[in-house]
Order: structure tokens, then sequence, then C-alpha cells
């Protein structure tokens, strides 16, 4: 009898702990859509980004086994390789952009996915629940201590009880074979017994111990993190509307170890000529003028601008925007969209600019930064973005879509190693890989199917702490 009781308290704690990590989840769904797709797919499963729309794709792909839509999801190239029908009529649009190989994913991963997908693709425009890039900040902050962690805490809580109670019982058996009286503890006497007081102390310290490795873990973390800038810069403007190449601005992202802030003149390569934003008018391109003393009426840099009084600039860009700008277009208030007067667009000029380290208008743009690694990383931006030829978006997101940017990816040392792992080394027509001339002939002879950032010691620890 006994054994039996705790024969289905073990069956029932991992029936549990199955149904509660087993099952296809929308959670998961979205957080395996961020970490491996959202580079790639739109968010809003509805437009073409570097891949299709995945919006739909159970339907597209409805005329064919469910295994194949895992197949061409795990490893896309190897599904066209069979000849397969539609496999091929994709790689026939979107050639040659290579897929990500996701091997590691198990059905009820792609399935939530999907689940994910489909819940995005059919959300209204602007309706509740709807997202844009920049409510992603918000939307998606890490939740608190994991439900699977919470269902195991209630299992194990309801095990240890049963337990007690049988080691309850069996000690009456043997009181009752020695010959004395069977002692009936009430709930409150087993819950304040030695052994659920050690249960508790022993959980307490096994919670306050995760929680604190947790908490170290992730400490200088900053996720999702979206400074306000000094200057309202939109990346979906420049990089999405305008398709200025991220690199044109981030220059020295391909050449160094750093993807430095850009300087205000790499902003006047267009800014001497566009003088007034799309959305903004003059209120945010005039604190670039005023920073690096760009007269904008004669368009011409001012000579011994940083010896100039704030009342001398304070006259220029006033006359500037008011001039120039509101007066052109007869606008004596804030209009329609938001445009300032004269007044307040200097007053927001001052406030950026002068809360700087040397207090005047004049001088570099203090921008916030918003990605950091700790002391002991070692990343170098060159050798991902030239040799490696990893796109931006890998690690920074859609950035195109972003009205103001946020730190989109944990950076944390999990994230970098799952990406070692996963990412396909650019062997072909690239020198810097001509060293690993085994590698090569294992590709040409057909023994090995890709090499992998792990495979040239990407995961050796002195690549990245030194």
């Amino acid at each position: 009898m006994l054994l039996k009781r705790i024969c289905w308290v073990i069956v029932l704690a991992i029936t549990a702990t199955i149904s509660l990590t087993a099952a296809p989840n929308v959670e998961e769904g979205k957080n395996l859509f961020i970490a491996n797709c959202a580079a790639c797919h739109n968010k809003n499963m509805k437009d073409n980004l570097t891949g299709p729309a995945l919006g739909g794709m159970e339907e597209r792909w409805s005329a064919y086994p469910r295994k194949d839509l895992y197949a061409w999801i795990r490893n896309s190239q190897a599904l066209i390789a069979t000849g397969h029908p539609y496999a091929n009529e994709l790689w026939g649009k979107w050639k040659p952009v290579l897929m990500n190989n996701f091997t590691g994913l198990t059905d009820d991963q792609i399935e939530g996915i999907i689940l994910y997908v489909n819940q995005e693709y059919n959300k209204k425009p602007g309706g509740a629940g709807g997202t844009t890039p920049t409510d992603v900040a918000t939307t998606e902050k890490k939740s608190g201590t994991p439900w699977l962690f919470v269902g195991l805490a209630v299992i194990l809580g309801l095990l240890a009880f049963a337990l007690m109670r049988i080691i309850n019982n069996l000690a009456n058996i043997t009181r009752v074979q020695a010959g004395q009286a069977p002692v009936q503890k009430t709930l409150v006497q087993t819950l304040t017994s030695k052994g659920a007081i050690a249960f508790l102390v022993f959980a307490l310290t096994l919670i306050f111990g995760y929680k604190t490795v947790d908490n170290a873990t992730n400490m200088g973390r900053q996720q999702n993190y979206q400074p306000d800038q000094p200057i309202a810069f939109s990346h979906k403007i420049h990089a999405g509307v305008n398709k200025i190449d991220c690199q044109y601005c981030h220059d020295s992202a391909r050449r160094s170890k750093h993807s430095s802030i850009p300087g205000t003149n790499t902003c006047m390569n267009c800014h001497a000529a566009v003088k007034k934003g799309t959305i903004t008018g003059t209120s945010e391109i005039t604190k670039i003028f005023a920073s690096i003393g760009f007269d904008p009426i004669q368009s011409k840099y001012i000579a011994d601008y940083e010896y100039w009084s704030e009342k001398q600039i304070e006259d220029l860009y006033k006359k500037w925007i008011g001039q120039e700008y509101m007066a052109a277009n007869n606008l004596t208030s804030m209009d329609e969209n938001g445009r300032m007067t004269v007044a307040n667009q200097w007053e927001g000029i001052v406030k950026a600019l002068k809360n700087d380290s040397n207090g005047k208008i004049q001088g570099p743009i203090e921008w916030v930064r918003i990605h950091n690694l700790p002391d002991h990383a070692y990343f170098n931006h060159s050798q991902h973005v030239a040799v490696g030829q990893v796109a931006c978006q890998k690690c920074h997101g859609p950035v195109e879509q972003m009205e103001v940017v946020y730190q989109y990816s944990t950076l944390g040392m999990g994230w970098c190693i799952n990406c070692h792992r996963e990412t396909e080394v650019k062997f072909k027509d690239n020198p810097y890989y001509d060293q690993y001339e085994r590698y090569h002939n294992e590709l040409k002879d057909g023994t090995r199917e890709k090499v992998t950032v792990e495979d040239i010691g990407g995961l050796e620890c002195q690549k990245c702490h030194y």
C-alpha cells in the first residue's frame, strides 16, 4: 500500500513536470523567434525583411506533410537538395540569401514559433495588443521567476508532505508491532515537525541560492535599455526610410574593435544640405548645427566658433529658426505636426547641448551609450562584420524599424555561445579562412556539410576572456 502511494506521487510529479515543459508555448515561441528569426523576418509577419513574411506559412505548406515544414526550418538547404517542390520554389525567389540552420529546435519549439507567428499575423493594425518596434522595450522585459520553477516547487512540496505522512504511518506500524499505541499527528503537528522545518529551511536555501546566482549573472545586463538621447535621432527614418547603410555612419565597425558613435562631421555630410527634418522640422537638426558651428543661413562653417558667446549663438540660430523656417511656413505657434516655436526650440537646444561635460553649447554631442560589455569580455566588431560577415541586425535587432534605439539582445555569455554554436562560417571567397585546409577539403568532398564558429575554436575561453 505504501509503495503504491509513493509510485503514484512520483508519477504525478513527472506528469506535471512534463506538462510544464513539453507542450508548445506561445511565450517560448516568442523568445525563440526573437533569438533566431527576428533578424531576418519582420515582426508583423506581413512584410518582407531580409527573408519572406512568415504570416500564413501553415497555409502555404498545407499541401505537404507537417514534417516537411519542420525540415525546412531546421535545415532549408538540405530540404532543397532533396528536390522538394515548394522548398525549391522558395529558394528560387530568395536566392542567394541563405536561411540559418536551426537543427537544435524540437518539434514543440517549432510549433511554439508558429503559434507566435500566427498570433502576430492576426493582430489588427493599431488594435489592442498590437506592438510597434519601440514597444518591444516594454513588452519584452524579463519576467520574474519562471513558472516552471514555481510548478516544480509546488510539486516538491506536495511530494515532501506525502513522504512525511508515509514515514509517520511506517512509524505507527512499528509501534503497533512493538505493542505500543499508534500516534496520530494532526496537520499542524506534521507541518511543525522537524522534518517539515528541515525541508522548509532546505527550500529557502535553494531559492535564495538560485536568486543570488541569477541576480549575479544578470548584474550589469541592460536588455531593453532605451535611454533618452540629446537629439531625437530616428533610425527608422535614416536606416529604414532612407536606407542609409549602418556602416556609413558607424564606419569603424568594419575596421576596428569598436563600432564608435559617429562624429557630428559625419552627420554634416548630409545635413549641410538637408536642413529640415521630416518630422521635427528645425528643432533637432539645429542642435547639430549649434554643436559644430554651422551657419545654415549662409551654408558655411563659422570661424572661431569656439569663442562665440551664448548670446551670439542664440541670435544666429533664432534667426535661422524664425526667419528661415517659421516665417517661411507661416508658423507662429506649434503646428499640427508638433513643431515648436522659436523660443521653445531654442530652449530645447540649450538643454540638450549644455548638459555635457564642458557646460557649453559648442562641442561634441554627448550621446548616451546603450550597448556595453563588461571589461573582462573581449569583442571585436571588425572580426564579426568584415571577416564573419555578420549582419548588424543579428546582434542589434531590426534597428531600421526603431524610432528610438534600445538594446535588443541580452549580450550575455550564453547568448554568445549559442550564436557561436549555430552560426555557419562564411568560408567561400574569404581568404581569412584559407588556413583551414582540412575543412575546405571536407566541404569539397561532401564529408562535411558546414563549418560553425565552434568548429574553429569559437568556444575556447581565451577567445573572449583574456
